[in-house]
Order: structure tokens, then C-alpha cells, then sequence
């Protein structure tokens, strides 16, 4: 069977698009504010799922969503189409499953604890290499114990019982500074502020789920409604994106060189994700995103320039799609050039001159061939999308909502037993052991006095009947930190 090209626009020569073959290799969709980034996104994520392939796509400003809604054409847009080859535009919309950390406009999206992992935790909260050594520590406890993660309280729990116990602890994980431990918990009490608590706990959010096709074989937009996330916690809405990028790499199989992806991520705002960002976590990242096409992914980084990006993941980029920068400054200008120098050169094209004259709608271009190499850059206008420029509805929202095949499925939390249950219940275990006589002399029984092998004991109950429901129900399944760090099984 054959699989159409993704059009993403075309000029007086013909088409532009991306063979799907090559759309793994990843891409780039860059340049400044309204210039039309959101639209070639648009064209491009209803492209993937026409071909059957699920995408993500990170809705920061609120005005995506009419990806969900058939266009209407115009005389402006049918003279658009025209333009670039298209002889009749065909209104349709592409199947969505509307996603929201909140839970405010779609879906809740939780993660916990455990799933995110100590890497992308300490990059959520910021903290130095001193203070990430403690949160390695903690999740080492907390595993080797079978202690759940889940959510905040956990975290919290956990932190003060590493406090607490940090002399026994000590000589088998490593120092924990008591300094240390207060800058993390001043970090949990910025992060709470800002909002962050409602992205963990359970139920999680599940990889297959990202994963649906509808009934006509088309892929599903999956839409995390970012706009409230970014604002109030811009690191919650990459490490969101980054664990997604861990589960995929870590739990989809090898497929090697596929007719089409078998999911597509669009990373919006980029540049989040290598601003201050720790080397040992930028070598990982680079790392996933160089193997993750194996696995038949395709990751897409939407930004204004290429500088944001780590210039060992831009070389990863074989789709470029360059819309208008502006050179007032001579950081603009650097900016310029750099965009110039990515692509092939077309001896019929000043690169360097055009990004900055480029219209609204127009882009510079440049897609991997059949045989992996990249062509020569093209001007180009961005074809009209298919289905709704600019946002829908919130009723409309609400009745798509409503009709979700996951409606009830994440909708309302539940709170079950994990790491702050478990360390209350030994807290009272050990006080209602204390003998009278022992108390009434002042020598109350230290909770420090208690083996790691007698802990164990205690837990192994509870163990059975929680942890091992978190990483799966077959006996025996280890648990296993991925490359970023976040919980696997195998």
C-alpha cells in the first residue's frame, strides 16, 4: 500500500513535503511570534494522524484545539490551496483527546512520584548537584524498601524519614546533609505554590493511551492544555514532556526502518528543555532523542530560533521548517545566520536574506529524501490546514469531553496506600511497643534502634499488596529505572 507524503506547502515548482519513511528522523519548526508556527504545526499533526499516526501536541497558547473542528474555506484560503497545488480543500477534523494537568479543559494528567524518577524531579525543582544526591538517595530507600511514591506527601514523608534516620542511612546510601534536606523542602513549598501538587498521584496517566487510533484508522490527537501549566510552573510542563519522551523510549520495541512513525511528539517552547539544564541530564536527553527513532518515534521541536536548541540535538533535526526572524539585535542576527548555515544550500536562494523577509505563512524548508539525505532548502507557503483555524468553543470542548471514549477514566483521584501511609503506621507501631515502665523512665525506644531487616518485615505486607500493583501484576517483575530516571518494569 502506498503512504501519501505529508504536505506540508509548496511554490511554483511543486509540493514540499516529508516522506514518511524519513518523519522519525525528527524535525524543527522555528521562527519569531505569529509568524505561523501554530499553523504549520497544525498542518503537520493532522497530516501524521490522516496517516494513521498518534501525535501530542502541547497547546500552550489555548488556540489549538480547532485541530478538533473542520475548517471553513474561504475564497483566501482555496486561493492558498490553489497555490500550493491543492485543487479542492476538504474540510474535515482530526479525532482529539483533550489532556490538562488541572483538569480544567480535558483530561487529568497525573504522573507519580515514582514514574517521573530523581532526574527530572530535581530538574523540576531546581536543585544543585549536592541536593539531587539526596533525592537519589530517597528513591533508593524507597525502592529498596517497597515503598510507594505517588504523590506529594509521599515525597515529604519520605524526605523527613531520610532526615531522621540519616545516621543509620548514612554509611550504606551516602551523606545527607540536614542543609541540603531544608533546601528541598523549601523547593517542594515553591513547587506546591505554583501550583505543581495536581500533576502527581493517581490514577496515572497511561503510555497507551497516547497511543489510539479511532475507528477509520485515524491517529488521535492526544492536546495537553498548557496554558495555565506553562504560566505557573514552566518546568512541570517539560519535565511532562521529558517523561513522555522517557516512557516512549524505554517501553515501545525496536522497529526499525518503518513505512511511518508509530508516534509523534511535538515539544512546543523548546528551549525550556537545555536552559540551565544539568550536562548529565542534556547527555541523557540527547542520548533519547538519537535512539528514540528506533523505536519509531518522531520528536518535533517547536521554538524561535535553532539557538535554543543543544546544537548535539539540532544536528538530529532531518525536517527543518524555518518561518521569519527578526534581526534587530545581534543576537537576532546570530540567530540568522545560525538558522542559514542548518540548511542545504539552494544556489537559487540568499537563505540568509529571505528569513528575514519571509511573509506570514511562508517558510524556508528542507525535508529528508527517500534515500535519508537532506535536499536543498525551498521558500515555500504553508498549506491550509484541513480542519479550524483558532480555537473552539468551551461548550464544544465540554460535549467532546463528555463523549470521550476515556471519560471516568482519570476524572477523579484515588488515594491509596504508599510511602506516607506506610511511615505512619510504623510511626505507631513503634509508639504503642514502648513498654510503660520505659516511658514513665524517659527512655522512650528510638525508631533509629530498628534494623533495616526488621523494617523489611514490617513492609512486606504492605509490599505485596501495593508496590507490586504499581509495577505490574506478574510475580517477580523488577523494579528498573529507565535512562531519565523514571520507574520501568521488565
Amino acid at each position: 500500500m502506498t503512504i501519501s507524503p505529508l504536505l506540508i506547502g509548496g511554490n511554483q515548482a511543486g509540493g514540499v513535503a516529508i516522506e514518511p519513511r524519513m518523519a522519525n528522523r525528527h524535525g524543527l519548526i522555528a521562527g519569531a511570534t505569529g509568524t505561523g508556527k501554530t499553523i504549520t504545526l497544525q498542518v503537520l499533526a493532522q497530516a501524521f494522524s490522516q496517516l494513521g499516526v498518534p501525535v501530542l501536541v502541547p497547546d500552550i497558547k489555548g488556540d489549538f484545539s480547532g485541530i478538533a473542528k473542520p475548517g471553513v474555506v474561504s475564497e483566501k484560503l482555496q486561493q492558498r490551496a490553489l497555490r500550493v497545488g491543492i485543487e479542492a480543500l476538504e474540510p474535515k477534523a482530526a479525532p482529539v483527546v483533550f489532556w490538562d494537568v488541572y483538569g480544567e479543559k480535558g483530561h487529568p494528567l497525573r504522573l507519580t512520584i515514582s514514574e517521573l524518577g530523581p532526574q527530572l524531579l530535581s530538574r523540576l525543582l531546581g536543585l544543585n548537584e549536592t541536593q539531587s544526591g539526596i533525592i537519589d538517595i530517597l528513591f533508593r530507600v524507597a525502592d529498596d524498601q517497597g515503598w510507594l511514591l505517588l504523590d506529594m506527601k509521599d515525597l515529604r514523608a519520605m524526605l523527613n524519614h531520610v532526615h531522621e534516620h540519616r545516621a543509620e542511612l548514612g554509611p550504606r546510601y551516602g551523606n545527607i546533609s540536614p542543609a541540603s534536606v531544608g533546601a528541598i523542602q523549601r523547593s517542594l513549598l515553591r513547587l506546591e505554590q505554583q501550583g505543581g501538587e495536581p500533576l502527581f498521584g493517581e490514577p496515572a496517566v497511561s503510555l497507551d493511551d497516547f497511543l489510539q487510533v479511532d475507528e477509520h484508522g485515524q491517529g488521535v490527537v492526544n492536546i495537553l492544555h498548557a496554558e495555565r501549566l506553562y504560566r505557573e510552573s514552566p518546568l512541570g510542563y517539560a519535565c511532562v514532556l521529558l517523561w513522555l519522551l522517557s516512557e516512549l523510549f524505554e517501553q515501545l520495541p525496536e522497529v526499525g526502518d518503518a513505512d511511518k512513525p508509530r508516534f509523534v511528539l511535538f515539544f512546543d517552547e523548546a528551549h525550556l528543555l537545555f536552559n540551565d539544564t544539568p550536562k548529565a541530564l542534556l547527555d541523557r536527553i540527547e542520548q533519547v532523542v538519537r535512539l528514540i527513532r528506533s523505536k519509531g518515534v518522531g520528536v518535533y521541536f517547536v521554538t524561535q530560533s535553532p539557538l535554543d536548541l543543544a546544537d548535539t540535538v539540532l544536528a538530529q533535526l532531518g525536517n527543518r521548517v524555518q518561518h521569519a526572524l527578526r534581526a534587530f539585535t545581534p543576537r537576532d542576527q546570530k540567530a540568522v545566520r545560525a538558522a542559514a548555515q542548518t540548511f542545504r544550500t539552494n544556489p537559487d536562494l540568499d537563505t540568509e536574506a529571505v528569513i528575514t523577509a519571509l511573509g506570514v505563512g511562508e517558510a524556508l524548508v528542507s525535508v529528508l529524501d527517500e534515500k535519508g539525505s537532506p535536499a536543498i532548502v525551498q521558500q515555500i507557503w504553508v498549506r491550509p490546514p484541513d480542519s479550524q483555524m483558532g480555537p473552539i468553543t468551551d461548550a464544544e470542548r465540554a460535549a467532546m469531553l463528555v463523549a470521550s471514549p476515556l471519560k471516568g477514566v482519570y476524572d477523579e483521584p484515588v488515594d491509596r496506600e504508599s510511602a506516607y501511609e506506610l511511615l505512619q503506621q510504623q510511626a505507631a507501631r513503634s509508639l504503642s511497643e514502648e513498654k510503660p515502665e520505659t516511658r514513665k523512665q524517659g527512655t522512650t525506644r528510638s525508631r533509629r534502634e530498628k534494623s533495616m531487616a526488621d523494617e523489611v518485615t514490617d513492609m512486606i505486607t504492605s509490599f505485596g499488596r501495593s508496590a507490586m500493583r504499581s509495577i505490574g501484576t506478574q510475580l517477580g517483575r523488577q523494579i528498573v529505572r529507565g535512562l531519565l530516571g523514571s520507574l520501568r518494569s521488565r
